[in-house]
């Protein structure tokens, strides 16, 4: 556009007059950035429509917009900035966003009128250079350099701007100067602590680190108000750390970090309260101070802590050696039902891993599922928001968890367990009933919770002989003694193969697994129905169990004899039938000389009883 057609848009909209410069920059092959449509080329000015042709990056290519419209929509990008340069002459710029990428953004902030950019901005740039996917790794490590580079001042929160300074200040410079400033003591503790990250050359400090030590020290003092026992040991550790240069034996400095704690009568508050990176530092300061406690102040700290305060207790432990005071512990937690979500999830999350195996292959247990119920069922209640529960969410998503433990579980304990489900605050309702259905595949009693319907099948009895009970019994022994163990130790050793949706072996254990759980929960229901009978109860004058039946075909004359007896006791070979198979049902409560029409020997017939006797007098 040239200085007619400006000064015509700006008499025609006097409103306009403040992007006079803006539409001065929009000349033929500038670039700008649209906030809507993203970055484009200018083509042309087409004086007959007013209009500025306008080539977008984004697919749309000619599009002619009216200057009046977007002039304050858009950011003009200047002939010598970067965004234009890599659109020129892209193998410049490409290699200095791979070698030297602090140029980089010293070019963007030379080209800001007051020589800063907040991170918005800059990010903004690096989007239309480097794309979506590749500009926050890019951007991630390029920070990192900034950081120790005295052009640039860093911002210290995310709301202020990078600076392009005008005379170089080192970090540690800037650091300093800003430690002698305050009198905030917290800030003087992370102040001295980024000193200690940023310096790599230590005897550039020298000469001021007597200086920091002091007032350090003065700051981390029992009379400062600002600071928490936490604060203080972090601020203990701070100075210990820059003072090694300087002194032989750092930990002989007052106050020392042994006379912080000494004197605490619970270390989780403090632990939470210390910055992440200095748990191991701290568990070690127990093993020190406290040789004689600090294995239970260490499983203290499990037993509260979540996070990284948890991973770091329990990964301290077992560098010492204490699996079995861990593994005490936690079966001892879960047993009490004194265990937290975060201790829960991590041992359901680390159940198969090899390196925890001594640890926790005995928890994996129906307690651990009672532990978890009421864990997730306390912090539920316990929540003031609509923050969703880890645990729980982690029980709904693992579909292997809940058959694992309820696999060493009767049916009574697993029914207990359903109920507990049932009225447990952590979970909604569709939740719960997908979780039941986990627990009905392998206990169908457990059906009765859904459907309230308790059929006269689960209500009856079972009469059986003595001989089928113990066969039933040995069957029931073997699954859980030998069967299901090593069906558990196939699943662990299919799962070591590799990835599980592929994994034929670990597909064919799990459905092997399925089969003896759920024989195993019919049996357990089926032995405790069931009533041993010697039969000796039986009738002559009305059918029942015990009888000896002679029937007599009604057109052939044929005789058949059977004898009807327990559940379990069926022989068809030997015309032993049982009492639940439906030839036994009809004759149930004939009389001699009633008829029955039944089907015997696929043969439809009317059946007369011709003889009644009891079994046990016939064996």
């Amino acid at each position: 556009m040239d200085k007619e057609a400006i000064d015509s848009l700006i008499e025609k909209n006097p409103k306009l007059s403040i992007f006079r410069e803006n539409l001065e920059a929009m000349q033929q092959g500038n670039y700008l950035i649209h906030k809507s449509w993203g970055l484009g080329r200018i083509e042309s000015y087409d004086q007959g429509l007013g209009k500025i042709i306008i080539n977008f990056e984004q697919d749309k290519q000619g599009h002619a917009m009216d200057p009046a419209f977007f002039v304050d929509k858009i950011e003009i990008i200047p002939e010598g900035h970067v965004i234009a340069r890599h659109r020129n002459n892209p193998e410049e710029i490409d290699k200095m966003l791979k070698e030297d990428q602090v140029q980089l953004i010293i070019q963007i902030l030379e080209f800001k009128k007051s020589r800063q950019a907040s991170i918005f901005e800059i990010e903004k740039i690096l989007l239309h250079m480097l794309g979506e996917t590749k500009y926050k790794k890019w951007w991630n490590a390029t920070k990192k350099l900034l950081v120790k580079d005295p052009r640039i001042g860093v911002p210290s929160k995310k709301s202020d701007p990078y600076v392009l300074r005008d005379v170089p200040i080192t970090p540690e410079e800037e650091i300093l100067g800003d430690f002698r400033s305050l009198n905030n003591s917290k800030k003087r503790i992370l102040l001295a602590e980024k000193l200690f990250q940023l310096s790599t050359n230590k005897a550039e400090l020298k000469k001021d680190l007597p200086e920091i030590l002091e007032t350090l020290t003065q700051s981390i003092q029992e009379s400062s108000p600002q600071l928490s026992q936490a604060d203080r040991l972090h601020g203990i550790w701070v100075r210990n750390d820059l003072a090694r240069d300087i002194h032989e034996d750092v930990e002989a400095l007052e106050p020392t970090s042994e006379s912080i704690i000494e004197e605490m009568a619970s270390f989780v508050n403090l632990a939470t309260e210390l910055p992440t990176g200095y748990h191991s530092r701290l568990l070690d300061l127990l093993l020190r101070t406290f040789p004689d406690k600090w294995i239970n102040l260490t499983l203290s700290l499990v037993k509260e802590g979540s996070g990284k305060l948890l991973n770091d207790s329990i990964a301290f432990l077992l560098a010492q050696e204490k699996w079995d005071q861990l593994k005490e512990a936690l079966n001892r937690w879960v047993t009490e039902q004194g265990i937290k979500s975060p201790v829960l999830l991590w041992i359901v999350k680390n159940r198969h891993s090899k390196k925890f195996e001594g640890v926790l292959s005995n928890l994996v247990t129906p307690k651990l599922l009672s532990a978890i119920f009421y864990a997730i069922d306390y912090e539920a209640l316990q929540k003031t928001t609509n923050k969703r529960i880890p645990l729980a969410d982690f029980l709904s998503d693992d579909r292997d968890l809940i058959p694992e433990l309820l696999a060493e579980a009767d049916s009574e304990t697993a029914l207990d367990l359903a109920q507990s489900l049932l009225s447990n605050q952590g979970f909604e309702e569709l939740t719960k009933k997908s979780l039941l259905a986990r627990f009905i595949r392998q206990f169908p009693i457990i059906q009765e919770l859904v459907t309230g319907d308790s059929s006269e099948e689960s209500r009856n009895d079972l009469f059986v002989s003595q001989s089928s009970f113990k066969t039933r019994q040995k069957e029931y022994k073997e699954l859980v003694e030998s069967k299901i163990p090593e069906n558990k130790k196939a699943i662990a050793t299919a799962r070591e193969h590799g990835d599980l949706r592929e994994n034929a072996e670990y597909k064919m254990a799990r459905e092997e697994q399925a089969t003896l759980l759920a024989r195993k929960a019919q049996l357990e229901m089926d032995l405790q129905r069931a009533q041993i009978t010697d039969f000796n109860d039986a009738q002559v004058d009305t059918i029942s169990i015990g009888s000896k039946v002679k029937l007599k075909a009604g057109s052939s004359g044929k005789i058949v004899t059977y004898s009807i007896l327990g559940a379990w006791d069926s022989e068809p070979e030997q015309h032993i039938l049982s009492y639940k198979t439906p030839l036994g049902q009809s004759l149930l409560g004939c009389k001699k000389g009633e008829s029955v029409e039944i089907e015997i020997d696929n043969v439809q017939e009317t059946w007369t009883v011709n003889k009644i006797s009891r079994w046990v007098d016939n064996k």
